[in-house]
Order: C-alpha cells, then sequence, then structure tokens
C-alpha cells in the first residue's frame, strides 16, 4: 500500500463544490449521522464531510476533526468560522504514528475515515485505535478510492480490520471508492 500523504494543495480540489455532485456527504452519511452524535472524521483534510457532519449532528453534537497536515486544519477552521460551525468542530493535529485519541475512549457514536487508511504507515495501530474510541454501538465508515486502492489491498484491510475486532455490517456505494461499514462485534 501507498504510504505517501495527500498533498496540501490537492485540499482545495477535494473541498470543490463539483464534487459533491459525485460524493455527496449528506446523502453518504445521513444513514449513519443524526442529531446529537459525537463523531470522529479521521484525515478530515479541509473539511469535505466535516461541515456537513457538523450540520447533521446539530447544536448538540460534536465532530472531532483529526489531521496529521496542519495546514488543512487551519483550513478547516477557517471554513468552520465562516459557516457558523466552529462550536461544533474540534480540530487536532496527529502524528503519523498515533492518532492521539487516548481521551476518547468509548465516546465515539460515528467514525469515517475517507481516503485514509492507503496513507497510514501502521494500519493496525490505526484499526485499534479507532476501535478503542467507539461506543459498543458505534460504527466506522472506511472509504478508499480505487485509483489508488486495489481489490486485493482493500480486502487486506477489512481483514486487518477485523483482526482487531471489527465485523463487516454492510458494503454501502460510494462513486468511485470501495466502502465498507464496520461495527465492533
Amino acid at each position: 500500500m501507498d504510504k505517501k500523504l495527500c498533498p496540501a494543495w490537492v485540499g482545495y480540489l477535494l473541498v470543490s463544490p463539483l464534487r459533491t455532485l459525485m460524493q455527496n456527504p449528506k446523502k453518504i452519511l445521513s444513514p449513519y449521522v443524526s442529531s446529537g452524535m459525537k463523531v470522529l472524521d479521521i484525515g478530515c483534510g479541509m473539511g469535505f464531510f466535516s461541515l456537513p457532519i457538523a450540520r447533521m449532528v446539530g447544536s448538540n453534537g460534536k465532530v472531532i476533526c483529526v489531521d496529521v497536515q496542519e495546514r488543512m486544519i487551519k483550513s478547516l477552521q477557517k471554513r468552520a468560522k465562516k459557516a457558523g460551525l466552529t462550536d461544533r468542530i474540534e480540530t487536532r493535529i496527529c502524528h503519523r504514528n498515533s492518532l492521539g485519541l487516548d481521551d476518547l475512549n468509548k465516546e465515539i457514536d460515528f467514525a469515517l475515515s475517507f481516503a485514509v487508511v492507503h496513507e497510514v504507515p501502521n494500519v493496525v495501530q490505526f484499526f485499534s485505535d479507532i476501535y478503542k474510541t467507539l461506543k459498543p454501538t458505534g460504527t466506522f465508515l472506511v472509504a478508499e478510492p480505487k485509483g489508488h486502492v486495489s481489490e486485493k489491498d482493500f480486502e487486506m484491510t477489512i481483514s486487518i480490520a477485523k483482526h482487531n475486532g471489527f465485523i463487516v455490517d454492510n458494503n454501502p456505494k460510494v462513486w468511485r471508492s470501495r466502502a465498507v461499514l464496520l461495527r465492533k462485534k
């Protein structure tokens, strides 16, 4: 699997309104996210999914947005301020080898990792860390781009997730992506 980070300048392309036509965050996430939830957006970038999630969780919910690139986080913060959503969004800069989520033990209702796993240096640790954050009823949507991740590599990703205590709930259809919804055993 490729472990290179998405260049920060690509973040501007990823938040393009045109992308919403093909990968509408509300359409993709509405089966899993609702008002009052605590959601974890891993590899949030500039907030393509984060801002819509913040609207979906409402004033009683929270979105914890984690990214390894400070430039992405700073852009997300500006976009959240402009959208009036800073009270619902918490941003964190993580490290390549640690998500820094130890304080979220069994607090997350839903986690999202969109086009991230193929960039993670230690996938076993990644799934272990996410598993710990989820409530017993929590779910985790993983989507990887078909252009970067082969079917074989995605199956390996699912196998690693299962080894870390997840089971496959379903395989939602996401444009140009390989996707799986995971939950705790």
